[in-house]
């Protein structure tokens, strides 16, 4: 944490706002350590008071960068790096309550038991490898399913695909057919018609 140094001439608010940080700062990295320590329901509830505090001082560190343009020039150097130290101080704590987060959930993924109130851990290593070993079973049996199903679809596409295969195969025959018995009938049209002039001929005589 930076460490803020008396108010040089002109800065008395940019000091009251490092006040308001600085006791800001410190409640918000005591909810972070906090945090592993709880179940899940109370832990949400840490993760998104944090959340707000750092929300809060984001908004603080932006009013100290704004009063900082009203000081006198010669008076910025100092507090220009102790409003750089702020600001890393914060960008720390917000990577820090993120990794807690994390931390936490995996945790609960893998089915450890969370601790207690009274900060004692309630589940064996032993245990966390059993609930590890039966959520990576739990985790390939879910797999297996999903690829039958895959294997199911496949299949049925194949099988679908070779039905319409067939129909086409037979649509071709029967359309060949019909135009063979369209040639056919305009082949015996062509013979009644040769056979009509015939008799009309045979008639005439």
């Amino acid at each position: 944490m930076s460490q803020a140094l008396d108010a040089d001439p002109g800065s008395e608010l940019f000091a009251s706002y490092e006040s308001d940080f600085r006791l800001l700062y410190a409640e918000i990295t005591q909810k972070i350590d906090q945090i592993p320590e709880l179940a899940t329901e109370p832990r949400k509830t840490a993760v998104r008071a944090a959340e707000r505090a750092l929300d809060e001082a984001d908004e603080i560190v932006g009013q100290m960068a704004i009063e900082l343009q009203n000081i006198a020039v010669s008076h910025r150097g100092k507090l220009n790096i102790r409003l750089r130290g702020y600001r890393s101080d914060l960008d720390k704590a917000k990577r820090d309550l993120r990794k807690a987060g994390e931390v936490s959930e995996r945790q609960d993924l893998f089915g450890s038991r969370l601790k207690g109130q009274s900060g004692t851990s309630t589940v064996s290593s032993d245990e966390m490898s059993q609930d590890q070993r039966q959520q990576l079973l739990s985790g390939t049996d879910r797999l297996e399913a999903s690829s039958q199903r895959l294997r199911d679809s496949q299949r049925l596409a194949n099988e679908t695909e070779s039905i319409g295969a067939n129909i086409l195969t037979d649509l071709r025959g029967q359309r060949e057919q019909i135009i063979n018995s369209r040639n056919v009938l305009m082949e015996a049209d062509t013979y009644v018609d040769k056979s009509i002039r015939t008799l009309r001929g045979m008639a005439r005589r």
